[in-house]
């Protein structure tokens, strides 16, 4: 089958559009014939070797296609043996395109539990980019962080699907929300999909700026980071409030005063993707109409995938980038 196969790790170029061997079929196990699939800084961190991903190797995580035993069109759902606690994951858990092959590819092949219904009227771009942001931001803002109507939320580093998805899932729970970037178009942009506004994170006094969005300039109820800005973060909470961490794409060691953290009260909560009972809720949100298609920012061809992990690294994107199948 068409993919696009990784012999090394490194640089974008590594990814070479080749031939692959089709996904056998097995009991317990699905192929989707796939018509797009989506980009995740995850792919990025996997093609660098840093989850020593066997070689050579097919990633991505995200896809959308068709099964091809029923017919059905379905999203493909990267969280593969979470297991049966819903507080973490089991040790058998790994996302799609770590060990087993992933979506740059025309196939493939996945537990049966691991695809959902494509929701009715979206585009196959659009449904590619759902289920590991999607699934992601659902546990952050809701099973970890328990955000609901009526509280503030501030999504630090508006622009990435992550950020995107934040900002569109606060408002279908009815919270309040605000950005940081450090490009005013893509605050201006965040304001367009929901935000009240936004900082510019390369002005050193942004946390402060920041909590003027929040009400009554007393700091947000909740602050989600994918970047790795703790220390910055911490600041622009209000007493009690709490911080959700699911990425480090920015650094992956903080400074943080202990003394500071628990007079405040704050809670730290780390989060990574969701379980079964996660995507039941993520799809009980787009099922009811409130939570919108992810925004997508930029389409290229499934052998064009360097290029598009050339743009996704270059961080000039609002919303999510995306491979057509053809």
């Amino acid at each position: 089958m068409r993919a696009v196969v990784m012999e090394r790790y490194g640089s974008p170029d590594v990814l070479r559009a080749g031939q692959w061997p089709d996904p056998r079929e097995a009991p317990g196990w699905v192929v989707v014939e796939l018509r797009a699939s989506a980009l995740n800084w995850h792919d990025v961190l996997v093609r660098q070797g840093r989850y020593g991903s066997p070689l050579p190797h097919v990633i991505g995580a995200d896809g959308a296609g068709v099964r091809s035993d029923t017919g059905q069109e379905v999203m493909v759902i990267p969280s593969l043996w979470w297991g049966v606690d819903q507080r973490v994951p089991s040790r058998a858990w790994q996302i799609l395109g770590d060990a087993e092959p992933g979506t740059y590819a025309s196939h493939v092949r996945v537990p049966v539990d691991c695809v959902a219904p494509k929701p009715p009227g979206w585009s196959w771009e659009e449904a590619a980019a759902l289920p590991l942001v999607g699934l992601t931001v659902y546990r952050a803002l809701v099973s970890r962080a328990g955000l609901v109507a009526g509280e503030s939320l501030l999504v630090i580093g508006a622009g990435g699907g992550v950020a995107t998805m934040a900002v569109a899932m606060a408002g279908a729970i009815g919270a309040t929300v605000a950005v940081t970037s450090s490009s005013q178009a893509k605050i201006d942009r965040a304001c367009t999909i929901g935000a009240l506004g936004g900082v510019r994170s390369d002005d050193s006094d942004w946390p402060l700026a920041a909590r003027t969005f929040s009400p009554d300039g007393s700091g947000f109820d909740v602050v989600v980071d994918a970047v790795g800005a703790w220390a910055e973060a911490l600041l622009t909470l209000r007493p009690g409030g709490r911080l959700v961490v699911l990425g480090a794409s920015r650094q992956e060691h903080v400074e943080v005063g202990v003394r500071d953290l628990y007079f405040s009260h704050h809670s730290i909560l780390g989060t990574t993707m969701g379980s079964a009972s996660d995507m039941a809720g993520l799809m009980g949100l787009v099922e009811v109409g409130r939570l919108a298609p992810p925004v997508i920012d930029r389409v290229f061809e499934l052998e064009d995938a360097a290029a598009a992990h050339e743009y996704l690294e270059r961080a000039e994107h609002f919303g999510k980038v995306v491979l057509t199948h053809g």
